[in-house]
């Protein structure tokens, strides 16, 4: 990558993460189709599928297998002025892998003070332009967390920086609806799918912090977390897991561990 792509100068690109198990990559069909939502979304022409499926089993079958890593595909505008005009360049293309410490059995999250903007141009889109999360990462990192959560401008629970959250009220497993403004996580979307087959009350509804506070559990998901239960809200400890964090992350090992690409 030169350092006048755009990805560079202005953070005009899109990327997917991906969890890499046994040296595979996990559900890459459905973190392509949302690398091309997300460059469409962007105004950026739809990514070569082909070129970055070569990327990952070039990256991937390099050097000793990743038993458990991450996997990150990287878009962007290619060669572009300094400026937030975009040049005539070609796509650019960038995969990485890299071993990672296989989460916890449990994490704390810290509400923090920013919000997203759920009517953003870039609003539900994954763009490298990730300051704000980082800067939101770090707040809660000083406060002994793992993970940040965001409402969004209408007060509405949203995501986290680099994750869905899931809460457990009256025995049922909610997630926000894509309308707050959150990502479409491809483990919440996997989460949602397996649970109706697999009889597990997992549903999307609009949220509140009110229910954030109030819920008997807390969880987490991501490519690298699968479903985390979440120990500590802010100053609020929970049991982790409960019974639906149970069951709902042993489902996901299962189902997950029976089609790498579903």
């Amino acid at each position: 990558m030169r350092a006048a792509d755009h990805g560079v100068t202005v953070g005009d690109g899109v990327f997917e993460t991906m969890k890499v198990t046994g040296g595979r990559p996990f559900a890459l069909t459905r973190h392509l189709r949302r690398l091309t939502r997300s460059a469409t979304g962007l105004g950026l022409p739809a990514p070569e599928e082909d070129t970055v499926r070569e990327g990952v089993e070039a990256v991937l079958g390099s050097g000793t297998p990743i038993d458990f890593g991450r996997l990150r595909v990287v878009v962007t505008g290619g060669i572009g002025p300094l400026g937030s005009d975009r040049g005539e360049g070609r796509l650019g293309y960038l995969v990485l892998a890299t071993a990672v410490p296989r989460p916890g059995p449990a994490t704390a999250v810290c509400v923090v003070p920013w919000t997203r903007n759920e009517g953003s141009a870039v609003a539900g889109l994954k763009t490298t332009s990730y300051a704000e999360n980082v800067v939101a990462l770090a707040y809660a990192s000083a406060r002994g967390a793992g993970e940040a959560l965001m409402t969004n401008t209408r007060g509405e629970l949203c995501e986290g920086t680099g994750s869905n959250v899931v809460l457990g009220l009256a025995g049922e497993l909610v997630t926000p609806p894509l309308s707050s403004g959150c990502l479409a996580g491809i483990t919440s979307e996997l989460l949602l799918e397996w649970g109706a087959e697999d009889g597990l009350p997992v549903r999307e509804r609009v949220l509140t912090l009110d229910d954030l506070h109030s819920a008997d559990e807390v969880m987490i998901t991501s490519s690298t977390r699968d479903v985390q239960p979440v120990a500590r809200v802010d100053d609020r400890a929970l049991a982790a897991p409960g019974p639906l964090a149970t069951r709902a992350s042993e489902m996901f090992r299962k189902r997950a561990a029976d089609d790498l690409d579903p």
